[in-house]
């Protein structure tokens, strides 16, 4: 069935979509930069299309044609302009994590053969280690932050430069440059939460299929104004944040850190935004606080029980002093990376704030599921995307089984990893790992990782992610991890436990005690009414508390292992 409700350019690959959108959008603002308090500067398609075509022109004099070319920083045009000049023509591109400590990023340069890197001056120490330590294949070092050339350290500004020069000169070998767009050009790393982290291999057909699907079902144009939030590394940002906006010649603005999101949505009159579970949920509780700081929470509330049957729009309409919260100009907030909160997703939606969930996974570039206005069930992660096949395999009474995979946007495979490339396939299906199930309308519906179930003795599954979400909603807590630990009296049998991360001073406002003793009796009282929602075998019998955070990726998921070998230990 063709889920189709858009239409949308046809394209082959990015450097394809460059050329094919350059008339197009020639003149609108790619990039809105701050450079200081009420200063910006931008630069149009146009503009930027010049500077992706001359850098991988230097790059490509400077001997890497055909290379691995890594890219570390934070969330910049320049980052966003190497991966494209690389992409499209120079070599392989290697987004890394700006988060990881010097001996990993050394491991992962290693593994993938990066022969240059451009990076922010940040990281330009620590890369001169890597690089003089003869490990590897680094070569080349390149900051997005030098004016000239300094100490073996290229400058990006003089780069773009000499490209444009040769350019001037009539050096063509960028763009006579053709893509074969099944071959690998992106490796992009695995956020091992698990496990070591593995290298997926995408190409440009698997991108740009995602980008044409994706584009398909949501409406995003030439008029909307994109924040870009998490780390432009991770394939949910890069694809739907960043190569979604210059495909469809979108603003990309960027937002001066988390704790400023409601400002910059006001500053920068932002449309649309990609961002986790965590961030939509922060950003309601300030709305909520804001409301009950003017004393207008309890009419709000009686207003959305009032136009709770209104379209979405008409809610808006009705809820406009809170839009205008947010900048007056938000008209779609896509979630992904993690499982939205169904409550807090109904909660947007009542106030007319159109909130949907996405689904995907790096191997998948990213999206494989997404809702949109006419797709949309609470809870759900919409339909698949038109071009993707789902399907559950070995589902159990209730439905539920691992979610597979097929189509062109699902990788070329695991970087010399064949171990792991038999693990990942059934047939031509993809094993996303994720438990699922699939209503009889197509709506798709996350139930959890496979490999995070707890099965007890009786056969009985537990979903961790279940049972934390209704945690997560205690007053005071900011998260938890549900786990199972062996019972002292049975081989076989598992006890439920939650480690809970809880915030200090809101637990002792909220329920007025004061030592760690109430704290921990308070919070216990809270999870004995979670157990009594539940049947008996999900009774959580054991709690942790810390004000310590848990071990998370860069995309705010949870380490599970990391975190169970922190329990064990202690």
């Amino acid at each position: 069935m063709d889920r189709k409700l858009y239409e949308c350019l046809e394209i082959t690959d990015l450097k394809d979509m460059l050329e094919k959108t350059y008339k197009l959008y020639e003149n609108k603002i790619a990039y809105k930069i701050k450079i200081d308090e009420n200063k910006y500067i931008t630069y149009t398609h146009s503009q930027v299309r010049q500077m992706i075509t001359a850098l991988a022109t230097s790059l490509i004099e400077m001997g890497l044609k055909g290379k691995r070319i890594a890219i570390i920083g934070e969330n910049r045009y320049e980052w966003e302009i190497a991966y494209l000049a690389i992409v499209c023509g120079v070599g392989v591109v290697v987004p890394l994590d700006k988060s990881l400590p010097e001996n990993e990023l050394k491991n992962l340069i290693k593994k993938s053969e990066v022969e240059a890197i451009i990076c922010t001056n940040k990281y330009t120490d620590i890369l001169e280690k890597i690089k003089y330590s003869g490990i590897g294949k680094l070569k080349h070092i390149i900051s997005v932050d030098l004016e000239k050339h300094k100490g073996g350290i290229y400058s990006w500004k003089e780069l773009i430069k000499k490209g444009k020069y040769l350019l001037d000169k009539g050096n063509t070998k960028y763009i006579d440059e053709k893509i074969n767009p099944q071959e690998m050009r992106i490796m992009l790393f695995t956020s091992g939460t698990t496990s070591e982290p593995k290298i997926v291999m995408l190409s440009h057909q698997n991108i740009c299929t995602n980008l044409m699907d994706i584009s398909s079902v949501l409406d995003i144009n030439s008029n909307d104004v994109i924040l870009s939030v998490l780390p432009v590394h991770h394939v949910f940002e890069c694809t739907v944040g960043f190569l979604l906006a210059m495909y469809r010649g979108a603003t990309i603005v960027f937002t001066d850190g988390i704790r400023h999101i409601i400002e910059n949505l006001r500053e920068y009159n932002v449309s649309v935004m990609a961002c986790v579970p965590a961030i939509y949920e922060r950003l309601f509780k300030i709305i909520r606080k804001e409301l009950e700081k003017q004393g207008k929470l309890e009419e709000i509330l009686q207003k959305e029980e009032k136009y709770k049957n209104n379209t979405i729009i008409e809610r808006k309409n009705e809820f406009n002093e809170i839009h205008n919260m947010i900048g007056g100009n938000v008209k779609l907030f896509i979630s992904g990376a993690a499982g939205l909160d169904k409550e807090i997703e109904q909660k947007y939606r009542l106030l007319g704030i159109n909130i949907v969930q996405g689904y995907g996974l790096t191997e998948t570039s990213p999206v494989v599921a997404i809702g949109s206005n006419k797709y949309h069930k609470i809870g759900s992660i919409g339909k698949c995307v038109p071009s993707v096949e789902v399907k559950i395999n070995n589902p159990n009474k209730e439905g539920i089984g691992e979610l597979l995979v097929k189509g062109k946007s699902v990788m070329l495979g695991y970087y010399m990893n064949e171990q792991a490339n038999k693990k990942a396939f059934i047939d031509e299906w993809f094993c996303t790992g994720d438990l699922a199930r699939i209503d009889e309308e197509g709506y798709i519906y996350i139930c959890g990782r496979k490999k995070n179930v707890i099965v007890l003795k009786n056969g009985k599954n537990i979903y961790p992610e279940e049972m934390e979400n209704l945690i997560n909603k205690i007053e005071g807590v900011k998260e938890s991890f549900v786990f199972g630990m062996p019972k002292e009296d049975s081989k076989d049998d598992i006890k439920i436990f939650a480690k809970i991360v809880y915030d200090e001073k809101t637990v002792k406002d909220a329920y007025k005690v004061k030592t760690r003793e109430e704290i921990y009796n308070v919070l216990l009282e809270e999870i004995k009414q979670i157990n009594k929602l539940m049947p008996i075998y999900k009774s959580i019998k054991g709690m942790m508390l810390t004000t310590e955070p848990l071990i998370k990726t860069t995309t705010n998921k949870i380490k599970r292992q990391e975190n169970l070998n922190a329990i064990n230990k202690s």
